[in-house]
């Protein structure tokens, strides 16, 4: 059977208007990077924010946000402060007493960025690599002796695993705070830095 003058219309008209159609679709946008996580960290001299580095140091980054998700630095303190070098805590309360962590994690420095000013990094056992469980530092100068330097030079490097984004006038702040000896432990704020929570930021 013929078809009639009007459906060949049509069909002319829709083969002429769908190319145009497609033409005009939007493009579909690229799918965006996932943001690295941040966490606030409040302090009693005030708030340190600090991007995380999940690609640089996955095992480090799940290992912090593990404890910081159990409240395990409420109350804690930054034990051990030397300006010019780095601020450290994580790992003692006010009383200079250390809190129980779960096993100790794989040192994962060949892959982290260096030992910069603002950077977080994990304390570790000196000459044990694979020691690292909650206690963290973070650089206030540029501290290249602490970077990885390959397999077989001794220390293989504490591992960076994200860096201050807001908050280094804190930081600055707690590193020129007065310290002395206590309970055996040398460079303890003689007024106590507590860490007063550490939480992912929402």
């Amino acid at each position: 059977m013929k078809k009639s003058l009007s459906s060949l219309l049509v069909a002319a008209l829709a083969a002429l208007v769908a190319p145009a159609l497609l033409a005009e679709a939007p493009a579909q946008a690229p799918a965006q990077p996932a943001k690295n996580p941040v966490v606030v960290i409040k302090t009693s001299m005030g708030t340190i924010k600090a991007e995380l580095y999940p690609d640089k140091a996955p095992i480090t980054v799940k290992n912090f946000l593990q404890y910081a998700s159990e409240k395990f630095y409420d109350g804690l303190i930054f034990h051990r402060v030397i300006n010019g070098f780095m601020i450290q805590g994580g790992g003692h309360d006010a009383k200079l007493a250390k809190k129980a962590t779960r096993a100790p994690i794989k040192n994962e420095a060949k892959t982290s960025p260096k030992n910069t000013v603002g950077t977080l990094a994990m304390g570790q056992i000196p000459g044990d690599q694979n020691s690292a469980t909650s206690q963290f530092f973070i650089n206030v100068s540029n501290n290249q002796p602490l970077d990885y330097r390959g397999e077989g030079k001794g220390e293989t490097g504490y591992c960076v695993f994200g860096k201050v984004t807001d908050g280094m006038d804190v930081v600055n702040k707690i590193k020129a705070v007065p310290t002395g000896v206590q309970n055996g432990m040398a460079d303890v704020p003689l007024t106590a830095v507590v860490i007063e929570s550490i939480r992912l930021e929402k």
